[in-house]
């Protein structure tokens, strides 16, 4: 969530940002914020004068009082009465007025950085890195959800006999592939220096507001109204809400964080190739990094970030690119993301793995996530995470670029995790 006083201070810059962001009604949202804004100001400072009145009042009445006239007290004391309930109508109103504004706010997205972008779609998206050979498949390749049928790996009809579309069973050698996925990122998060943590796979509605999930993707979570919780979309959402209300020291930074959990998204309206199989799962594995940082290195941790998703996927052995996301496709509180895209060969498509991305203090704002300076002051610290990595379309590109006539080669590095070094 944007500051209101960013708002008020860099009102050209926030337009400029949301004209970026292709955002239709942006002038309109602004310029409704800072109304309720100056609104809120003004009845905040008529109800300060009438509390320092009212406070100036009760120390006459009481010198009065002791002065013996009591005549005069009585009539103060009257007035008194009258300010209290001014006071109190103000305060609704005050109240009322903070509401509105909180609720404007949030429908603002965060600023995209300047190296952002224009551009509408996903097609408008910079390819800014690519690394790795796409292989050239024998004759009679076949897409994942093929091979999954015929090596017996992972049952989408019987998944959707459980539970529905989108919820496929792994099997066999399928299942141990994806522990040792899930297991292999872990130890790379680990090594270089993400803590690990098991959170919660729900979450409260604070939480939800928090990291922004709420009320931009409502409809996208899985909503247990009963105990109004969430079914997490990502483990961003628990990890990062570690530090709500937490006020941290300089020293403390950098605060690097990585989970697995199971993911869940209403998404997949679409049908068709694109959203078979792995492509598109309303539940799905993940394992997340997020960090914690001072604004000064926010961004150098984010190159960082960038830095450690591309050596894994090139331990996998999986060719892949890099994205810098447009202003029409860049995610609602993010200022700056990249995309991982590995290449399926089977399906001749690009395959998204990875967000990484900064949200400068947007998040934090939200949380009250703040630090104290080297000057004694607070500030909003910065947040940052990244899929180190989503599962469901790795391992699609793994089945279908490491086909061959004998079955499906295990990348040497997963093989020590896996046990097996062929799928046949």
């Amino acid at each position: 969530m944007l500051q209101v006083a960013f708002i008020r201070e860099n009102k050209e810059i926030v337009l400029r940002g949301l004209t970026k962001r292709n955002l239709k009604n942006g002038e309109e949202l602004i310029s409704k914020t800072l109304s309720a804004d100056e609104e809120r100001r003004a009845i905040q400072s008529t109800l300060d004068a009438l509390l320092a009145e009212s406070n100036k009042l009760s120390k006459d009445i009481g010198q009065l009082f002791k002065s013996g006239e009591r005549q005069k007290a009585e009539i103060l004391k009257q007035k008194t009465v009258q300010l209290k309930e001014q006071s109190k109508e103000l305060s609704e109103t005050l109240q009322n007025k903070i509401t509105e504004l909180q609720e404007l706010l949030y429908l603002i997205p965060n600023i995209p950085n300047k190296i952002v972008p224009a551009g509408s779609t996903e097609d408008d998206n910079e390819t800014i890195f690519e690394e790795g050979t796409i292989p050239t498949l024998h004759e009679g390749a076949l897409p994942h959800w093929e091979l999954a049928k015929k090596y017996d790996i992972i049952d989408f009809e019987l998944g959707n006999k459980i539970t529905g579309a989108g919820f496929p069973v792994y099997k066999g050698k399928g299942a141990k592939l994806q522990r040792a996925l899930i297991n292999y990122f872990l130890d790379k998060n680990t090594d270089a220096g993400y803590d690990e943590v098991q959170v919660p796979l729900m979450v409260n509605e604070a939480s939800g507001f928090g990291t922004g999930q709420l009320p931009d993707k409502e409809g996208q979570m899985y909503h247990d109204a009963q105990d109004n919780l969430y079914l997490i979309p990502t483990a961003e959402v628990p990890v990062t809400n570690m530090f709500r209300d937490v006020i941290l020291k300089e020293d403390d930074f950098p605060i690097c964080k990585t989970a697995y959990t199971p993911c869940f998204r209403r998404e997949a309206g679409s049908y068709g190739a694109h959203v078979r199989g792995l492509n598109r799962l309303h539940q799905f594995d993940k394992v997340e990094i997020v960090r914690i940082e001072h604004p000064m290195k926010s961004y150098a941790a984010l190159d960082t970030m960038v830095n450690h998703v591309k050596e894994i996927l090139k331990e996998l052995n999986l060719p892949y690119r890099i994205l810098l996301l447009c202003g029409g496709d860049i995610g609602f509180t993010s200022a700056l993301t990249y995309d991982f895209e590995v290449f399926s060969t089977a399906q001749d498509r690009w395959l998204e793995v990875s967000s990484v991305s900064n949200f400068e203090t947007f998040q934090a704002n939200r949380l009250k996530l703040r630090f104290k300076n080297s000057e004694g002051k607070s500030e909003l610290a910065h947040t940052l995470n990244g899929s180190s990595l989503a599962l469901p379309r790795i391992l699609a590109g793994l089945l279908e670029n490491c086909q061959t006539p004998e079955g499906i080669k295990i990348p040497k590095a997963l093989i020590p995790y896996c046990g097996f070094e062929l799928i046949n």
